[in-house]
């Protein structure tokens, strides 16, 4: 039977802090996860790998080169396809890392200071300072190809579910991610009705599955939410894919669409301004929320900016 909730009334345009403020700092860092919510994103995206010894950990792909100091450090430990897999090393060693900025326009890239944290410590982290500032600022957690990683012997749903649990994010504040469909109806399985999953559409081709009437009624069983590349709404020109229809699809499933990734530094060639990106999807299209390297930018776009980073000082006020 599908489980259909009915279209949800207009509201507000989530901003979702892609791997943190990832605009500015290197992704995926404890500092970057911390300017987020004091930028006021109203959820912190993270992905999510796993360790040769089962430790979660804050990490976006799979390999390490492009992201961390790994060749200087372990020259000999790359596989025959040149790379070093976070699989391979167990959880103290990626400890000994420094994090490295993924853009060469972006943050210093030999700049020092990041590590590499476990799933665990960004979860403490947000907790801390929701209770500093009186906020419920959530969690949006990617699991990175989980199937991989079951193959390997380490199951990332169980885990992750028991982390959330533990330190409270439950309900709305904490939705999973993931391409990966079987991986999804386990961790529906594991948290429940209250939890919150999402399932994520890759750019492809335009006549993909998924998202089709007959796709998007399947995932409408067990998924609260899609998470479609932005080029499923508009392509690279800017211009609107099929009048960005897959929105509607899914928010008459009762599907809140939450597309990926807007860049202020990295503009599709139809839009003159971040603003203009920001607006077209929050009121042309009406999506429910937008992933941002930037979120200060885009929620003083949408007139919500908290000057002076009011959640530092512990007054989490709402705009």
């Amino acid at each position: 039977m599908i489980r259909l909730r009915g279209k949800r009334p207009k509201r507000k345009t989530k901003v979702l802090a892609h791997r943190g403020a990832s605009g500015y700092l290197p992704e995926l860092s404890l500092a970057s996860v911390a300017l987020a919510h004091a930028m006021g994103a109203d959820y912190l995206e993270i992905d999510v790998v796993m360790s040769a010894d089962g430790v979660p950990v804050a990490f976006h792909d799979h390999t390490l080169e492009a992201t961390t100091d790994a060749e200087a450090l372990f020259p000999d430990r790359a596989r025959k396809d040149g790379a070093r897999y976070v699989v391979d090393f167990e959880f103290e060693e990626l400890r000994r890392l420094t994090r490295r900025e993924r853009f060469a326009d972006r943050y210093p890239r030999e700049a020092t200071g990041f590590g590499i944290a476990t799933f665990e410590e960004v979860l403490q982290l947000v907790r801390a300072l929701n209770e500093r500032g009186g906020c419920s600022v959530g969690v949006m957690v990617e699991l990175k190809g989980p199937g991989w990683y079951r193959e390997q012997g380490l199951p990332v749903e169980e885990r992750v579910a028991a982390l959330l649990q533990r330190f409270g994010f439950v309900g709305d504040v904490a939705y999973v991610l993931s391409f990966d469909v079987k991986s999804l109806k386990r961790m529906r399985s594991l948290t429940g009705p209250e939890g919150r999953v999402v399932q994520l559409v890759g750019a492809g081709s335009e006549n993909d599955p998924m998202v089709t009437d007959e796709g998007l009624d399947a995932i409408a069983v067990y998924a609260d939410a899609i998470g479609p590349s932005k080029r499923r709404i508009e392509s690279r020109s800017g211009m609107p894919v099929n009048d960005g229809r897959v929105v509607g699809m899914a928010q008459s499933r009762g599907l809140e669409v939450f597309p990926y990734t807007l860049r202020a530094d990295r503009l599709p060639r139809g839009h003159e301004s971040f603003e203009s990106e920001v607006l077209a999807y929050a009121d042309r299209y009406g999506v429910d929320g937008i992933f941002t390297d930037h979120p200060d930018q885009a929620l003083s776009i949408l007139g919500r900016s908290r000057p002076g980073f009011a959640r530092l000082d512990g007054r989490c006020v709402e705009a």
